[in-house]
């Protein structure tokens, strides 16, 4: 079996090509993340692939937020699929149930958690390389982020971390496999960092020493799951899922590794062939990360409840609003969209009123040029070639107008140039003399909405030449001059 997990950051940007992006990961099981799309915004060609059953979670206090959403091949349908690590957000019979002691959280706080739309679990039958049949628990996640000004996040992702503990833990204690996978938004070690912090500071991280107790290590006996990645790889430099597009970090391999797919002890050592990174994949901030294994499943006879197919709004039970509305005869012709002339005007408007235009009624919009004839006022200075108008018998000061562009080529070339400037030219960085970007600060503070101007190549180690250098110029300390 062959199992994928990828950071998609934002489903509905292509609908029509999601078949394709899954054929070509070529996965068995597909773990998305980041969907950023709520069930009001779901739309079959998401819904429905052909050739999968697919489970979503949703966010249900923000649109276009986080979001998970597991696809199934055919032949890796699950004998049952929950939304969310609670069970508060279940209301069908067929789940995959088991969730460990709770009695540490609050209802509260249990829906909160479970509120964002960060977990799907899907239940599978497999038969492993022994010819076993087992049960596997696939969890596909999207942990919190910790944002370092919202001291609050942190709390809430680290009570994320020990909810999936306890239902992770609660599922291996009743027999069956499991393997987490998804964006786990934390770099476990230094080698997973393309530029770690002191090491000491480095491990004092909450959510890196959460890591560090959940996962097992070949040098103590704690932790229940493996990082494959690292198992197969220990050593391996470089291996990073995530990149700031913003600084074009992804050029010089500046990142970090988020993604992981983790597997209950036995399982890995004993089915897990590989585990490796799709840094070649593009069209997010991250790469799909992904998993091959010995066993292969068992399809269910049929989809669990939770597949969006069975959703009423892709059920084929749903209704036109006309039918609550007027009494349907089936014989009447479909109703138009035409409507009266006077109609289509709208209410309190002449129904011979004359469309508005820039110059005089029926010839349409002004051209640009228009705009610079020769008796049109502008503003001081002169442009090149301008004249000054005679005062006026009324006496109001003179205004400068602007002559007709010439009718040669190279005059037009002339006055268009005169006439629009052009952007100011930025300065040259001093690393590799090269026309600097002009960035805007968004953080919050005394800088907020100040320009300022660096190196135009992408962020990266200061040791590699293809790097950005580091300077660094506000842009009110510049002084501009024109193309």
């Amino acid at each position: 079996m062959r199992l994928v997990s990828w950071n998609i950051n934002g489903i509905r940007r292509s609908p029509g090509a999601l078949r394709h992006l899954l054929e070509s990961l070529g996965a068995d099981v597909t773990c998305l993340q980041e969907t950023r799309v709520t069930r009001d915004l779901l739309e079959e060609p998401l819904a429905i692939v052909e050739g999968y059953s697919s489970y979503f979670s949703f966010s249900r206090g923000r649109s276009g937020y986080s979001g998970v959403a597991t696809f199934c091949k055919n032949s890796a349908t699950p004998r049952a699929a929950e939304e969310g690590l609670t069970s508060l957000l279940t209301n069908h019979q067929d789940t995959v149930g088991f969730y460990g002691n709770t009695e540490e959280f609050t209802e509260d706080e249990l829906r909160a958690l479970d509120s964002e739309g960060r977990a799907v679990l899907t239940q599978h039958q497999i038969r492993t390389s022994d010819g076993e049949e087992k049960t596997l628990t696939i969890i596909n996640v999207y942990c919190p982020h910790a944002d370092p000004e919202k001291p609050e996040r942190l709390t809430y992702k680290l009570r994320f971390y020990r909810l999936l503990q306890l239902r992770a833990e609660a599922l291996l204690q009743a027999g069956s496999h499991v393997i987490i996978l998804g964006d786990v938004n934390t770099s476990h070690r230094p080698l997973d960092h393309c530029e770690p912090a002191d090491l000491a500071c480095f491990e004092e991280n909450p959510g890196r020493q959460w890591l560090t107790e959940f996962l097992w290590q070949p040098d103590r006996e704690s932790g229940l799951f493996v990082d494959s990645f690292r198992h197969f790889h220990p050593t391996k430099v470089g291996a990073f899922t995530c990149w700031s597009t913003v600084t074009g970090a992804r050029l010089t391999n500046y990142g970090t590794r988020l993604d992981y797919i983790l597997g209950d002890r036995a399982l890995v050592l004993k089915e897990f062939e590989d585990s490796f990174l799709m840094p070649e994949v593009e069209g997010s901030d991250h790469c799909p990360v992904g998993a091959t294994l010995r066993a292969e499943f068992i399809p269910a006879p049929r989809c669990p409840p939770l597949c969006t197919r069975y959703l009423p709004e892709f059920a084929g039970r749903q209704q036109k609003l006309s039918q609550f509305l007027v009494k349907v005869d089936p014989n009447l012709p479909e109703p138009t969209l035409a409507q009266p002339q006077e109609e289509k005007i709208g209410v309190g408007l002449p129904k011979n009123r004359a469309k508005k235009t820039c110059g005089d009624p029926g010839q349409g919009q002004l051209s640009l040029l228009r705009f610079f004839h020769a008796d049109r006022p502008i503003e001081k200075p002169l442009l090149p070639g301008a004249q000054e108008a005679k005062p006026e018998s009324t006496g109001q000061a003179p205004r400068a107008v602007v002559p007709s562009p010439p009718k040669s080529g190279e005059g037009q070339a002339a006055f268009w140039k005169a006439v629009l400037k052009g952007p100011p030219q930025p300065p040259l960085c001093k690393g590799h003399k090269e026309p600097c970007v002009l960035r805007t600060v968004r953080k919050a503070g005394p800088n907020l909405g100040r320009q300022f101007f660096v190196c135009s190549r992408p962020i990266g180690h200061t040791s590699n030449p293809a790097a950005r250098c580091d300077f660094f110029l506000w842009a009110s300390e510049k002084s501009l001059a024109p193309h």
